[in-house]
């Protein structure tokens, strides 16, 4: 399953007016965590068909992540509309991310 690119122009669309929930990973390009964990990632996207996967290029996007108060990437959201349920940071194995999608 593909996982979107988010920017400010589209966030609100695609994230909280999605109509499932949403697992939101802010990342740099520079970030070997962040490269290590797309991977992981795209694989939780196969598993959590229920869970709507997108990416924000935090250098990029600055404005989203002083939003969210990201401080370190790679950051990842759970969100359904405006909510935030969990807040994880640093890089997380498959097994980790799934047990945190289990609301």
């Amino acid at each position: 399953m593909e996982i979107k690119e988010i920017t400010g122009d589209n966030f609100q669309t695609e994230v909280t007016k999605a109509a499932q929930p949403v697992l939101l990973e802010f990342y740099a390009d520079g970030c070997s965590f962040c490269k290590a964990q797309l991977s992981v990632l795209e694989e939780a996207a196969e598993e959590a068909c229920d869970v709507k996967f997108v990416r924000v290029n935090g250098d990029k996007e600055r404005t989203l992540a002083g939003q969210f108060g990201v401080t370190v990437l790679p950051t990842m959201l759970i969100m359904n509309g405006e909510q935030i349920f969990r807040r994880i940071t640093g890089y997380q194995s498959l097994e980790a991310i799934l047990s945190y999608l289990e609301m």
